[in-house]
């Protein structure tokens, strides 16, 4: 009788034996940082991968997604293992585009190298012969919630309606089916736990507000304009006035940047844009945080007599951790890095678009603690490279065999003990109800 255990060795030493491989696929996507729904040149260079192990692959999906597909001999469920395409804007990194600013400081890099070695081992093997399910590989584009007005630019244009991967990934059909999904995202290295499991994430609301005022000479006849910056600056600084009443435990954090602050330094500006976020532990601390920041923006309009628009857009759901994955996934990590290296993560304030992902269906969201500085900083690289790219894919491998092994037993456990706080159709509702046309 052939053992789950041989046939996760045969894993292993198929990805050991792709281990330069996957690490220079690592490399290769962080010299071509793109932001989101941008990732030409990434999407291809994953479509060229999965090509180049014999898979077909759908790409163009929500812009420059792409998923290739590993049949089992029996679908029982089906497994879906992501890496995210995309990077942020740190002009200063070391690795940054110098056209763009953009760059991998947030190690997304690293899960699509991991992804895709997961692929390897599974499709190398030979293992997907004994599975009583189907891998779904997904390359998402966009989960990292910025550009807004760019983006809103592709939803007028009717490219897309949610302004995250992931998050048109449901709305688009592409998880219509999938069971359970598996990632990771990077973390700073510690000297002891090298991975942390439990995660739980801030949601997010996401705005865009648009200041109006007169333009005038600034020096000449200033009274004849309505200064638009004057009015944000008010509204910023009664937003920081708010502060003392979040509570502790709703974990809330605004963060509002000026992205357009007029034309010209001697026209009074009659034009101000603001992005921020809304961050909160729950959908209710978030909502009673909206109310206070609106009522803020507001009094900055009302006092320099300028108009505003306040656009509400859906950012992310707060993230459910499932623990019956998280263990599964640990007690693989533990058996290739050891038993003192697995810890809980708890709660923490950032926010990510698999928090959608995980009110639908079970989700692992782990992090890897691989990295040096902080994330989404010019000090941030990876430093353990192996562990990044190469332990963590086995990890990942690893954890698909154990949820298809035996008629996918263990998978459909899990998704029978999952209590999902969504349907699809719910979901879809919800969020679009989040999203309304700008108010003044």
């Amino acid at each position: 009788m052939q053992q789950k255990d041989d046939w996760k060795q045969r894993v292993d030493e198929a990805i050991e034996r792709r281990a330069s491989e996957i690490a220079a696929l690592g490399e290769a996507f962080l010299a071509i940082p793109e932001m989101g729904f941008k990732e030409i040149r990434t999407a291809a260079l994953v479509a060229d991968t999965f090509q180049s192990l014999g898979l077909s692959c759908e790409t163009g999906l929500a812009l420059t997604g792409v998923i290739a597909n590993l049949p089992g001999r029996s679908c029982r469920m089906k497994v879906a293992v992501m890496g995210e395409l995309d990077a942020i804007i740190v002009p200063s990194h070391p690795c940054a585009d110098p056209h763009t600013g953009a760059a991998h400081a947030c190690g997304h890099n690293a899960s699509l190298a991991a992804m895709i070695g997961t692929a390897m081992g599974l499709n190398d093997s030979g293992v997907m012969a004994l599975l009583d399910g189907d891998v779904s590989l997904m390359a998402v584009p966009a989960e990292e919630l910025v550009e807004l007005e760019y983006r809103l630019k592709l939803r007028r244009e009717g490219k897309l309606f949610f302004l995250a991967g992931k998050q048109e990934f449901i709305r688009l059909g592409m998880l219509d089916g999938v069971d359970a999904v598996l990632m990771f995202h990077l973390m700073e290295t510690s000297p002891k736990a090298k991975v942390l499991i439990g995660a739980t994430h801030n949601g997010v609301l996401a705005k865009y507000i648009r200041y109006r005022g007169r333009e005038s000479h600034a020096g000449g006849a200033p009274h004849f304009g309505i200064n638009a910056l004057n009015a944000a600056l008010i509204g910023l600084t009664a937003i920081h006035a708010q502060r003392e009443t979040f509570r502790d435990e709703d974990c809330i954090r605004v963060h509002p940047i000026i992205t357009r602050g007029g034309d010209l330094v001697n026209v009074v500006p009659a034009d101000v844009r603001i992005e921020t976020f809304i961050r909160g532990r729950t959908l209710e601390a978030i909502g009673d945080a909206n109310l206070k920041v609106n009522r803020a923006l507001r009094a900055g309009a009302m006092a320099i007599g300028a108009g505003i628009e306040i656009q509400d857009l859906p950012g992310y759901l707060p993230s459910v951790a499932d623990g019956r994955l998280d263990g599964l996934f640990a007690a693989n990590m533990a058996a290739l890095l050891g038993e003192g290296s697995i810890a809980q993560a708890g709660h923490l304030t950032g926010s990510t678009d698999i928090g959608d992902v995980s009110h639908l269906m079970p989700a692992l969201h782990a992090y890897i603690r691989a990295g040096k500085g902080n994330l989404h900083t010019e000090a941030f690289s990876i430093v353990e490279k192996r562990l990044a790219y190469v332990e963590t894919a086995k990890g990942l491998a690893m954890t698909v065999i154990d949820l298809l092994w035996d008629g996918a037993r263990e998978g459909r456990r899990l998704r029978k003990a999952y209590r999902p706080k969504f349907t699809k159709r719910t979901y879809l509702k919800a969020m679009t109800k989040m999203s309304p046309e700008p108010r003044a």
